[in-house]
């Protein structure tokens, strides 16, 4: 086993899921604004009330909130595991230094 190629697969494992985390946060802060939106359309008119219904279909489609969550749960959990091989790849090298001394 290459203790580099461990470190290496470990940090490329955990900008992956940091990438994730941030897609995941971005999708709850769309859709969260997309509701108060909605919501404020809906008090102050009833005739606005159909319009984000209109502009949804012209809008990308952004998953919801709870798969949002879920997916940021994941990723959360992938980084964790990455860090956790990143410290045994950095263990296995003081060990090796430490033997090699």
């Amino acid at each position: 086993m290459e203790i580099q190629s461990a470190f290496n697969a470990g940090l490329q494992g955990f900008q992956r899921a940091s990438a994730g985390i941030s897609e995941a946060t971005t999708d709850i802060n769309r859709q969260t604004s997309a509701n108060r939106e909605q919501v404020a359309a809906a008090e102050t008119d009833v005739r606005q009330a159909e319009a984000p219904e209109q502009s949804r279909a012209t809008q990308p489609q952004t998953p919801s909130v709870e798969q949002s969550l879920v997916q940021l749960t994941n990723e959360s959990r992938n980084a964790e595991a990455n860090v956790r091989s990143i410290q045994a790849a950095d263990q296995a090298l003081g060990t090796i230094i430490d033997v090699r001394v």
